[in-house]
C-alpha cells in the first residue's frame, strides 16, 4: 500500500496560538532584554511542545505553528532582497461577530529587484523534520496578496518597468527556496493566499479598481502566477493552496462566495490541494465547487478557528455530504478554516479549545473516510 500523500483527510493550516511564554521572550527580545539566541531558545522548546500537541491529536501533518514569525506573510516574503514593510496609508478594515471593526496600514512594497539571497524558511523546517516522524509541512505565503494591496503602485517603475519581469523574478525566488526545503526533506508545501477569496468581495474588488488594476482579470492573472510557483517544484513536493479571507484577532477582511473567482482559481491551479473555508455563511454555498480540477483533493475547512464554540459532529459530516454532491468523497478532506494565530497575538479561543477543534477535525475524518491520513 502506498504511502498517504498530502493533503491527508484530517489536516489544519499551521498556526497555532502562542504560549504566554513565547509571546513574553519576544517582547523581551524586541526591547533588548534577551539575546536572539535566548529567544530562538525558547522558540525551539515551545515548537517541541506545538509538534506534541498534534501528534497527540492525531494529525498526520505536523508544523511549527508559525511560532518564529510575527505575521503569516510579512515576515517570509521580506526575507527576499528587494520587499519591504512599509507603513504606507492603504488601510484593510477588519470585522468582528459584534459589529467591531479595526483597521491596519501594514503592507509591503518592491523597491529593488527581487532575489533570494539566504535560505528563508528552510531552517524552519529542518527543525520540525528532526522533532517528528510524521510528514513536517511547512507553510509560505504566496507572493499576490503583495500585489493586490496597491497593485502596480507597489512595484518600482524603475527596477521593473515590466511587470512580466517583476513575476518572473518572483517565482525564481520562490523556486530557489522550495529546492532548499527540498534538500532539507520537506515533501509538503501549502502556499497561503488571501487574494482569491478576497477578490470575492465587492468592497474590495472596488479598491482594486481604484488601484488601477481590473479585479475580473486578476484572478486569471494570480492563477498563473502560483502554477509558474508551482511549476518549480522538486520532485516527489506535495503542494497545495489555502485562500483565506482574512484572519485577524478573530476577525475577518472579506465577505462572499467564491462564484466571482472559482472557473479560473479551482479549475485552473495546478495544486494538489486546495484549503477553502467554509465555516460561515460569510463563504457562500458549495456550488462553486463544480469546478475543481479532477483529482485535485479539496480541505474542506468547517470548523472555525474564529470562535470557541466547538461544532457539531452531525452538522459537520452533514455539509461533507453536501460537498460531495460536487466533489466526489474520495477527493474530499476536512481542516479547520484557518490557522488560530495568523498574527502572533492570535484568535480569541483558549489553549483547550484548539486543542478540542483539532481533536474534532481528527475524529470526524475517521468517521468519514476510516482515516485521518
Amino acid at each position: 500500500m502506498s504511502a498517504p500523500r498530502p493533503p491527508f483527510r484530517a489536516d489544519h493550516v499551521g498556526s497555532l496560538l502562542r504560549p504566554p511564554r513565547l509571546l513574553a521572550a519576544r517582547a523581551e527580545a524586541a526591547a533588548g532584554k534577551i539575546t536572539p539566541a535566548a529567544l530562538h531558545a525558547i522558540e525551539d522548546a515551545c515548537i517541541i511542545e506545538a509538534i506534541k500537541l498534534q501528534e497527540s491529536v492525531g494529525l498526520q501533518a505536523i508544523t511549527d505553528g508559525e511560532y518564529r514569525r510575527t505575521i503569516w506573510h510579512t515576515d517570509f516574503l521580506t526575507g527576499f532582497d528587494g520587499i519591504e514593510a512599509t507603513k504606507a496609508n492603504y488601510s484593510v478594515s477588519f470585522r468582528g461577530e459584534h459589529g467591531e471593526t479595526t483597521g491596519t496600514g501594514s503592507m509591503m512594497v518592491v523597491r529593488d529587484k527581487v532575489r533570494r539571497a539566504h535560505p528563508i524558511q528552510v531552517g524552519d523546517f529542518a527543525f520540525v523534520k528532526a522533532h517528528t516522524t510524521r510528514t513536517a509541512k511547512t507553510c509560505i505565503p504566496g507572493p499576490t496578496y503583495l500585489h493586490m494591496r496597491g497593485g502596480r503602485n507597489i512595484v518600482d517603475k524603475i527596477a521593473y518597468p515590466s511587470m512580466e519581469e517583476f513575476w518572473a523574478d518572483v517565482a525564481t525566488a520562490y523556486h530557489q527556496e522550495m529546492a532548499g526545503m527540498a534538500e532539507a526533506g520537506c515533501g509538503y508545501l501549502q502556499i497561503d493566499d488571501v487574494s482569491f477569496a478576497s477578490m470575492c468581495d465587492p468592497a474590495i474588488a472596488a479598491t482594486i479598481a481604484r488601484d488601477g488594476e481590473d479585479p475580473a482579470r486578476l484572478p486569471a492573472l494570480y492563477t498563473k502566477v502560483i502554477n509558474d510557483i508551482v511549476a518549480g517544484r522538486p520532485a516527489g513536493m506535495g503542494i497545495t493552496m489555502h485562500t483565506c479571507r482574512g484572519n485577524f484577532r478573530s476577525m475577518w477582511m472579506a465577505e462572499g462566495g467564491y462564484d466571482a473567482v472559482a472557473e479560473a482559481v479551482f479549475g485552473g491551479l495546478d495544486v494538489d490541494g486546495l484549503f477553502l473555508e467554509y465555516d460561515s455563511a460569510r463563504a457562500g454555498g458549495f456550488e462553486p465547487l463544480r469546478f475543481a480540477r479532477p483529482g485535485m483533493r479539496v480541505v474542506l475547512g468547517l470548523i472555525s478557528t474564529k470562535t470557541a464554540a466547538l461544532e457539531n459532529p452531525d452538522d459537520i459530516k452533514r455539509r461533507i455530504d453536501e460537498a460531495s454532491r460536487f466533489v466526489p468523497l474520495e477527493n474530499l478532506c476536512l481542516s479547520p478554516q484557518c490557522g488560530f494565530a495568523s498574527d502572533a497575538a492570535g484568535n480569541e479561543l483558549s489553549f483547550d479549545d484548539q486543542r478540542r477543534k483539532l481533536e474534532l477535525v481528527v475524529n470526524v475524518a475517521q468517521q468519514v473516510w476510516g482515516t485521518a491520513s
